[in-house]
């Protein structure tokens, strides 16, 4: 089987020449903290070794589980915010039809999202959408205390309890949440629910690898085994003992840091030309911004759909300032094949496409597009992937994770906790008069008035 590939040549040519070679000790101290676990954030290292270490045996289990829910439902909705859902939807649109949910596809279960927002609207519709449906929850929350899931949970639960009867709706209600404490936990286990445990040592951030994301995937019929041997593979390929020139994280790691600091490059833009990858994007959004973001450093990951937001962003890309830099995900084989077709008439002046395939045009946007970008002034580095199936994606979820793994460590951030995401949530708190924040309640109240 190929590998992804990584070309940081249009990104290394605005360097100093040596600058991403001289990053190699930095990385490999980096490498080596998390190998031996004596980097910030040491306790929640367990995905490094997560690929290989999942038994075939425990691929089962869950695909079991899976396997139950296909039988029972014809809607699996998915409950969970920031890395309790992202990393499966990511994976489920990206190996998907586009049109799943308005194709209907009989061999498999449609999966739907909630608990990622407070929406008064999409909870409404959602529940509207599923009064006439067989439908089963996947409910992924270590604490059972997050305001977002739990809200859409108590709300699922509910309607699922009343439609399929508490009997029944027990056996399509899991919950993926801590092995002993929380409130999911202690709910699941009162309710006799089927669960799962998100590992201690694993972040919600890295944790697609997890029953968090296979269970949704292999739900949607896709093959777990097979997105864990890319992973395990992607694993192999990047160990502290490969070589810098043929480790593609430890590359990754250090040009963009070398971007950062010798160029003043903070604004990364997570670039595609493949609209099935625009989730993969905000799984890495939140991977590298919630790992990277602290101490007030720490560059700002952003995310474009090209060709569509060339029409919208080209222009600040193209000419605007230049504190950005480009990553762009290229997939060599599309799964499908459409010819542009020829018209006698030739209205639109395109029939010197006539006979090629749309991907060709695609590609030489893409080239173009990377041409120009970097004649602007803007580095780009290119991570390939040979086509989009789970084995490949196994690799590319893998390979973010390591290199930011690395690259958390070279900035000088602990890449494991999110200190500031709590800062919202005590106001919110207060606001909502919630027990145990009368103080800080008076005082936020005070400074609105």
């Amino acid at each position: 089987m190929k590998r992804i590939q990584l070309d940081i040549t249009k990104a290394a040519q605005f360097l100093s020449e040596g600058a991403v070679k001289a990053y190699e000790p930095k990385v490999k101290a980096a490498q080596e903290a998390l190998e031996n676990g004596t980097c910030p954030g040491n306790d929640f290292l367990g995905w490094l070794h997560l690929p290989s270490s999942i038994t075939p045996q425990f691929l089962d289990e869950v695909q079991a589980v899976a396997n139950t829910l296909r039988e029972k439902c014809e809607v699996i909705v998915v409950a969970g915010i920031g890395g309790s859902y992202l990393g499966a939807r990511a994976i489920i649109e990206a190996l998907g039809n586009s049109f799943a949910w308005l194709v209907g596809d009989k061999a498999n279960p449609t999966i739907v999202f909630a608990g990622n927002n407070i929406g008064e609207d999409y909870l409404f519709e959602l529940s509207e959408y599923l009064k006439d449906k067989r439908f089963g929850v996947i409910n992924i929350s270590k604490s059972g205390t997050t305001t977002e899931t739990a809200l859409a949970f108590r709300l699922l639960k509910k309607q699922c309890e009343e439609q399929r009867g508490k009997s029944e709706a027990k056996d399509v209600i899991v919950a993926i949440t801590d092995a002993n404490r929380g409130a999911a936990r202690a709910a699941a286990d009162k309710e006799g629910y089927k669960t799962f445990v998100i590992p201690d040592n694993v972040g919600g951030r890295f944790s697609v690898l997890t029953p968090v994301g296979l269970l949704p995937i292999a739900c949607a019929g896709f093959d777990i085994k097979a997105l864990v041997n890319g992973a395990a593979d992607m694993e192999k390929a990047t160990a502290p003992n490969v070589p810098f020139e043929e480790n593609i994280a430890a590359q990754y790691a250090a040009v963009r840091n070398a971007l950062y600091t010798e160029q003043g490059k903070k604004i990364e833009i997570m670039v595609n030309y493949q609209p099935k990858l625009h989730f993969i994007a905000e799984w890495w959004k939140q991977l590298y911004g919630e790992s990277e973001g602290k101490e007030h450093k720490g560059i700002f990951p952003a995310a474009c759909d090209f060709t569509t937001d060339l029409h919208s962003m080209g222009q600040w890309i193209q000419e605007g300032e230049r504190s950005i830099f480009e990553t762009v995900i290229s997939v060599e084989q599309p799964a499908k094949k459409l010819l542009f077709p020829s018209d006698d008439e030739n209205l639109d002046g395109l029939n010197f496409l006539a006979g090629k395939r749309v991907d060709e045009v695609n590609k030489m946007a893409e080239l173009g597009t990377l041409l120009a970008h970097v004649d602007g002034g803007v580095p780009n580095i290119r991570v390939v992937v040979p086509e989009l199936n789970e084995y490949y994606i196994g690799q590319l979820i893998y390979f973010f994770e390591i290199g930011c793994g690395i690259s958390g460590n070279v900035l000088g951030v602990n890449p494991f906790n999110q200190p500031g995401v709590e800062a919202y949530k005590k106001n919110m708190f207060a606001l909502l008069d919630k027990p145990g924040y009368e103080a800080e309640s008076k005082a936020i109240k005070e400074r609105l008035k």
